[in-house]
């Protein structure tokens, strides 16, 4: 009998694609915490001399794809993941999988997604969803960041499939291959190896922009954009960073909760209590970049824009920086593995 999909919300679309294909395919203890903690999905990058919707180019999670690819790996899990150059193959393979039973992931464009609300729809090209299934001419999708399940017209489909842009999907498309079960050993050493490589992003990574060094790169920019942009301009990069940590599916202040998260679930597995204590420092550092929003969006708004406003927003970006230096370096002495 053909096993039911099942619809998972998350608060972060590629964590409940990997969430749900996982749960599908038969494992499942996976929860949104673990595959983002095993997929070391906890980042932080601006890019120099690239803009995004005219703001900087900012992002608080790590490369698209990597969480799932990361995840199924450290589990020993497969994955098939393809490409296509024309829509025809693309909607043809995702038509043999359904037909199939597959449930398919697939990395689309929000900005023409007809369920999305407009004030959500950017042109941001790494959004994840799962197709599941046909009904006559409409394909039934999952979208964890929905509360149900939705569909979408082929055309629609393709349409968002190879969105135009930056990060462009080109119809990819991919699902996991779960061979035999999963023992306890071996979701303790992919919750070790996921801890072990965001320690190694965030703290260890070359370059002075990306990791807690691009948090105190951001920051130092911060204090120069009211003079070298002017007010309004200003304001409108400090947006930017708003809509990026909040709004598009890079993380943000959220991403620092369900890091927290993770750590607690890693307790089960690996009863430490270092872990409890270093998930709080990470709940610590999510109140402070949700705060820091609150800010951002007050310069925004045009209601505080002075320059003391400015160095404010970028003070608390550095103590950001001090917290998680010093989780990820406690981190990094917790004994993982036996």
């Amino acid at each position: 009998m053909e096993k039911r999909f099942e619809h998972v919300q998350s608060a972060h679309c590629e964590n409940g694609v990997t969430t749900a294909l996982l749960r599908h395919r038969g494992v499942e203890f996976i929860t949104e915490p673990l595959a983002f903690g095993m997929g070391a999905g906890l980042f932080y990058i601006q890019i120099p001399f690239l803009t995004v919707n005219n703001g900087p180019a900012i992002s608080f999670r790590t490369m698209p794809g990597a969480i799932f690819s990361r995840t199924c790996s450290a589990l020993g899990v497969d994955v098939v993941r393809k490409k296509f150059v024309s829509e025809g193959s693309a909607g043809s393979y995702v038509d043999d999988l359904v037909s199939k039973g597959i449930p398919v992931g697939c990395q689309v464009g929000v900005f023409h997604l007809p369920y999305f609300p407009q004030e959500y729809r950017f042109h941001f090209n790494a959004h994840n969803l799962i197709v599941f299934g046909r009904e006559e001419d409409r394909y039934l999708v999952s979208d964890p960041v929905m509360e149900v399940t939705t569909s979408l017209s082929p055309p629609e489909l393709s349409k968002v499939r190879f969105a135009k842009g930056p990060l462009s999907p080109r119809g990819q498309a991919y699902y996991p291959i779960v061979s035999g079960e999963i023992d306890r050993a071996t979701i303790q050493k992919a919750i070790a190896k996921g801890i072990k490589r965001n320690v190694r992003d965030m703290l260890h990574i070359p370059g002075g922009f990306a990791g807690v060094k691009g948090i105190r790169y951001t920051a130092n920019r911060v204090r120069k954009w009211r003079e070298k942009l002017g007010v309004r301009k200003g304001g409108l990069f400090l947006g930017q960073i708003v809509r990026m940590q909040e709004e598009i599916g890079t993380g943000g202040g959220g991403f620092r909760f369900l890091y927290a998260a993770f750590l607690q679930e890693a307790y089960d597995y690996i009863p430490d209590d270092t872990l409890l204590s270093i998930s709080e420092d990470f709940t610590r550092a999510g109140d402070l970049w949700r705060s820091n929003a609150v800010k951002m969006a007050g310069i925004y708004k045009g209601r505080t824009t002075e320059q003391s406003d400015f160095d404010e927003v970028a003070d608390r970006m550095m103590e950001i920086m001090e917290v998680e230096k010093k989780a990820f370096a406690r981190l990094s002495s917790v004994r993982l593995q036996k």
